[in-house]
């Protein structure tokens, strides 16, 4: 596999594009979203060791979109290495739908969301190949108080 950044800003300009996508709300046909999601990522992608389709990215994009209104994103971190692009940010907004989670299918609180996430992307021809994603799903859950933690005191 070969690596390779899409430009000399290829970091900033992939990382906008990429929120964007997952944020804006997507074309409502298909073959138009799955165009879209083809310019950033290859097919399948790797997404922690799992080989997820673009048809399937498509989908979980639909169900977050479908799960939350009024998404803002803050970048907190960006950090750069060849054919590495890795990403620390904020994903907030109001839980207004279904949201799949660990713990099941959460329906709508109203509630805020928080949601915490580093994603570290692997370059393949300028194009995200590979993704290693960790996100505070748990916190989001407890701030919409759908799971409480354990009092230990």
């Amino acid at each position: 596999m070969s690596t390779s950044s899409t430009r000399p800003d290829g970091g900033a300009h992939l990382v906008t594009r990429l929120l964007d996508l997952w944020s804006r709300p997507l074309p409502a046909d298909d073959t138009a979203a799955l165009a879209e999601f083809g310019e950033l990522y290859t097919d399948p992608v790797d997404v922690n060791g799992t080989s997820v389709s673009l048809t399937d990215m498509l989908a979980r994009a639909r169900a977050i979109q479908g799960a939350f209104s009024g998404l803002e994103r803050v970048v907190l971190e960006q950090v750069e290495a060849p054919g590495k692009v890795v990403v620390a940010f904020r994903l907030v907004g109001t839980h207004t739908g279904p949201l799949p989670t660990a713990l099941g299918v959460v329906p709508a609180t109203g509630g805020a969301v928080d949601l915490r996430v580093i994603d570290v992307l692997t370059l393949v021809d300028g194009r995200i190949g590979g993704i290693v994603m960790a996100g505070d799903e748990l916190g989001n859950l407890v701030r919409l108080g759908v799971v409480a933690l354990a009092d230990t005191t």
